[in-house]
């Protein structure tokens, strides 16, 4: 009975550990949307995006309501975007996209983690070229007829539509555009009055590799180990 406990406890944790590791990256994501461009999501796109992403990440309301008002008043913080790439044990390409207020220390503890898991930190370039960064945004399918918001879709940037499954098992329809796209999508997104579940800048890999279990849980092990780094936001790579 003491050991269930115990494994039930830690399970709990580690949950809440992810937890506050995702409301900390969308805290960070409203307070550069803020700092770019105001607190008043009716005029800020960017600051409209964090707040879906926020909701998408069941952050509370007065959570977000309180990373709006500090943000507003800390004009001392300022959030540096950088990528890094590198490859995992194995010759996995993988990208990390960091906001943080000290890149020398991002840095450092990124070449870290690589080395660490049997991986190397790259220059600017070694792999992002395997990557096509692109706008996504996530939909709920509830009420849309999917063929139609196709058709409109592609006159405004839209590349790829497709369909997902969340994290509950529901079905999410998945809206991609090439990057500079970005604003153009989303306006049109918005004027048909659908609401995003969430949406970001992603790399998309141009083709993915599978590797033998073991290999594959070495490299998900670097993953893990950066994504619970405070200053990294988001990483990809292109393991199947």
């Amino acid at each position: 009975m003491g050991r269930i406990f115990e494994v039930r406890k830690a399970t709990m944790f580690a949950r809440w550990d992810k937890m506050a590791k995702l409301f900390t990256r969308v805290a960070k994501e409203i307070t550069m949307a803020v700092k770019a461009g105001g607190p008043s999501p009716d005029s800020n796109p960017a600051l409209r995006r964090a707040i879906q992403n926020a909701r998408a990440a069941n952050m509370p309301k007065d959570k977000v309501d309180t990373a709006i008002k500090r943000a507003s008043g800390q004009a001392d913080i300022q959030y540096h975007i950088n990528l890094y790439e590198g490859y995992a044990a194995h010759g996995v390409p993988v990208i990390v996209e960091s906001a943080s207020d000290n890149p020398v220390r991002t840095v450092s503890n990124v070449r870290r983690l690589f080395k660490d898991h049997g991986g190397n930190l790259g220059a600017t370039g070694s792999v992002s070229f395997m990557f096509k960064q692109m706008g996504v945004f996530r939909l709920s399918p509830e009420g849309l007829d999917l063929e139609s918001l196709e058709l409109d879709l592609i006159d405004h940037g839209l590349e790829e539509m497709g369909e997902s499954v969340g994290e509950k098992g529901e079905k999410i329809i998945v809206v991609r555009c090439l990057f500079k796209n970005f604003g153009l999508l989303q306006a049109a997104i918005e004027a048909r009055k659908i609401t995003p579940l969430a949406s970001a800048s992603e790399y998309i890999p141009e083709n993915f590799v599978e590797l033998p279990n073991d290999q594959a849980t070495e490299v998900l092990e670097l993953i893990d180990a950066l994504e619970q780094d405070d200053d990294v936001q988001h990483v990809f790579h292109n393991l199947k």
